[in-house]
């Protein structure tokens, strides 16, 4: 797909709505893990997402590719599936018993920096010009301000290395997808999400039942919480984000990481009675002001045809 980013008022609400539902993921994930192993949480959550995506995909008629896909197009989709979903699932779900859910929140914001070179070279009209690395590094010195902020240590959780290192590999599962589902060619954007979703299930769930055997039995409440985990941020959310990177490209759906980090903080504050350091907020400052900075042409265009 090599047609120019189309960016619009509803683009713009689109990763706005993604940047709240995704940044409130991981205090639910956090909740989950309390009752149940990280790869089965992982492995569930691609399931409900799955089974909901696939029925309403079908009550639509089930059509995925506009033309016969080639073998190298049907590789790539396997390869987006797994990365999108199976993959960086299963990696955060991990990570988060060693770091909290605020870190694993900011983590996500590294996905903007992995996405700006690759789409550089590989998508047409992603360029990397010098105002816009510009406003990527005035967000990351925001996204930095929260790490050293201590903000994240009222869950009492350890930041270990290996928690880190997965959260930061999910973010480049995702950067690396952003990038390939925007090269795929015409799809049905109802379809993609559904495959992906179910090829990342067919691989979740045997991979939780080798690594920590036979599904737990979970409660009420952990059942309620993955189903949700399935429901808004999986299923519901992965089409908003295929829609977004189809039409407005890569790096302005890597916007959305740069609100993941605040929300998950501002919401861990809200719901678990967290902090709001003044570091949070001079954060917050830098990180939407990186965001006008390096999507300064869009905004102006976006408020030229309102």
């Amino acid at each position: 797909m090599e047609q120019q980013p189309d960016i619009t008022a509803k683009s713009w609400l689109m990763v706005a709505t993604l940047g709240l539902v995704w940044g409130g993921t991981f205090l639910i994930i956090e909740l989950v893990l309390e009752n149940m192993t990280p790869f089965w949480l992982a492995a569930f959550r691609i399931g409900f997402g799955a089974l909901l995506s696939c029925t309403v995909w079908l009550a639509l008629g089930g059509r995925l590719f506009v033309t016969p896909p080639t073998r190298s197009a049907l590789t790539s989709l396997t390869v987006i599936a797994l990365l999108s979903s199976a993959v960086p699932f299963a990696l955060i779900s991990w990570g988060q018993q060693y770091v909290t859910s605020g870190f694993t929140g900011v983590s996500m914001a590294s996905i903007a920096l992995m996405v700006l070179p690759l789409s550089h070279f590989l998508v047409p009209g992603e360029r990397m010009t010098l105002r816009r690395t510009f406003g990527f590094l005035v967000g990351f010195a925001g996204v930095a301000l929260l790490i050293g902020s201590q903000a994240f240590e009222s869950s009492g959780q350890v930041r270990e290395l290996p928690g880190r290192l997965a959260c930061l590999s999910a973010a480049g599962c995702y950067a690396v997808t952003s990038v390939l589902m925007r090269r795929l060619p015409p799809v049905d954007p109802i379809g993609l999400s559904s495959v992906l979703l179910l090829i990342g299930a067919c691989a979740a769930i045997p991979m939780a039942w080798i690594v920590e055997g036979p599904p737990p039995l979970p409660d009420n409440r952990t059942l309620f919480l993955v189903a949700f985990l399935g429901l808004v941020p999986t299923a519901a959310a992965n089409l908003l984000r295929v829609t977004v990177v189809r039409t407005a490209g890569p790096v302005f759906m890597s916007l959305t990481n740069y609100q993941v980090p605040v929300w998950s903080v501002v919401l861990g504050a809200v719901f678990l009675g967290e902090p709001l350091p003044p570091a949070l907020l001079w954060a917050l400052l830098l990180i939407l002001g990186g965001v006008g900075l390096s999507q300064y042409g869009a905004l102006r265009r976006l408020f030229g045809r309102m």
